[in-house]
């Protein structure tokens, strides 16, 4: 589920720069930081993801641990 999200937050992301442009809501000397921020809110899906994926691995170990008693 966390990798079916990815583009879509990515996608959101500009979607909200473009939106502050258009209504230009924000100064276009802070549009730069902005524009961070809202990269830095998409990466938090990015470690998401990997904590997610380091949690399955995690019991696909256990799982396969057990198999091979």
């Amino acid at each position: 589920f966390s990798l079916v999200t990815l583009p879509i937050e990515f996608d959101a992301s500009k979607r909200g720069m473009h939106f502050i442009e258009k209504y230009n809501l924000i100064d276009s000397s802070r549009r730069g930081e902005a524009k961070k921020i809202l990269n830095a809110a998409a990466l938090t899906y990015i470690a998401s993801f990997i904590t997610s994926l380091g949690t399955l691995l995690y019991y696909i170990s256990i799982l396969s641990g057990r198999n091979r008693d």
